[in-house]
């Protein structure tokens, strides 16, 4: 056991990267679920915020997700640090409860001021799971949290308290499996302005949203479910389609091609998505391991298959001359033996 929780410790090359990705965010994120299924073991969370994408991994929301397999999951958010969440993340590790966790944070505040920050934490506890959640008073209006057996939900600069209450009652209401119950409970916050900084000019809940699951038996940067949805943060009217609904299309396809694998037979690779002045969205395998013979392909938010060629090289790169039109559309990469290796959503301006 000793030597699991020294791998989940964050390490310097993890706390560069993202420290690299804050300083492309804003200071704020807002409605957001962390969760636990003592049945399955399974850990989660999902999220979804006015702050968008960068060029950096994680995308928009998805950095206030610390998701720990076998363990439990935090939500640091609100004026978010990265100090804040690094401990956060080891004194989970190290067996504090949800609320030790919290109360530390609050009394050794990474920036000097927990006024202003939002927790959410749950934890398994080996099946007797704990919760808690925080909100500082100078946190961003309208702000809140509720905290149950398994679960907390929490948010701010909301559209009120409504948001919360639809999040709750979708997750309680909801039959499945935990991604089911999580992605159902985002669905109860899919309303103009939820996030009220997303009301205009995107007419939308949020510029970016994350659906991430992790089995007992995943590595903690390998989780069985890791999806996301992020417009850019440069992004400047109406937004064509909710990032709450096009999560909502990834996770449906991940449970028709994904889902009914072997888990243990997957195989994950990382593919990183830059999007260029000229418009042109490139797709970097050059983090792939070598030998793997992939089939990478595009489709239309209806599941429309557009291109699939071999990955003959380490960059592809896609403009609007092959796909005709701007918008949002899936991407895939498949293995020879016909696995998902790699999948997400991508914008084409």
């Amino acid at each position: 056991m000793k030597k699991n929780i020294t791998c989940l410790r964050w390490t310097a090359a993890s706390i560069v990267t993202l420290l690299m990705f804050t300083l492309h965010v804003g200071a704020q994120d807002t409605f957001s679920i962390v969760a636990v299924d003592i049945t399955t073991g399974e850990v989660g969370s999902a999220g979804a915020s006015c702050v968008g994408s960068s060029n950096y991994y994680p995308h928009g929301a998805a950095i206030l997700s610390d998701v720990i397999p076998g363990v439990g999951v935090i939500h640091t958010q609100a004026a978010y640090l990265l100090g804040n969440q690094v401990n956060a993340h080891n004194m989970m590790v190290a067996g504090s409860s949800p609320q030790e966790i919290i109360d530390w944070l609050i009394a050794n505040d990474a920036g000097g001021n927990a006024t202003t920050r939002q927790y959410g934490i749950v934890d398994l506890n080996s099946g007797d799971p704990r919760s808690a959640a925080y909100s500082g008073v100078n946190c961003m209006d309208y702000k809140n949290d509720t905290a149950g057996y398994t679960y907390s939900i929490q948010g701010n600069i909301l559209l009120g308290q409504e948001i919360i209450d639809s999040m709750q009652s979708r997750f309680l209401n909801t039959e499945g499996t935990l991604a089911e119950r999580l992605m159902a409970s985002l669905q109860g916050a899919k309303v103009i302005g939820a996030d009220t900084r997303c009301a205009s000019p995107y007419q939308s809940s949020s510029l970016s949203a994350f659906l991430r699951v992790g089995k007992p038996e995943n590595n903690y940067d390998s989780l069985y479910l890791d999806l996301w949805m992020a417009y850019p943060q440069t992004w400047g009217t109406i937004v064509p389609v909710d990032p709450i609904d096009s999560l909502q299309i990834l996770f449906d396809q991940w449970q028709v091609s994904t889902g009914i694998k072997d888990p243990g037979a997957s195989v994950s690779i990382p593919v990183i998505i830059r999007y260029m002045d000229s418009g042109q969205v490139q797709f970097d395998f050059s983090g792939c391991p070598a030998g793997i013979s992939l089939t990478f392909e595009i489709y239309d938010p209806v599941g429309k298959l557009l291109i699939s060629q071999p990955v003959t090289s380490q960059t592809i790169s896609i403009s609007q001359g092959r796909i005709a039109s701007r918008g949002i559309y899936i991407y895939r990469a498949i293995t020879s033996d016909h696995r998902l290796a790699a999948s997400g959503k991508f914008y084409l301006q």
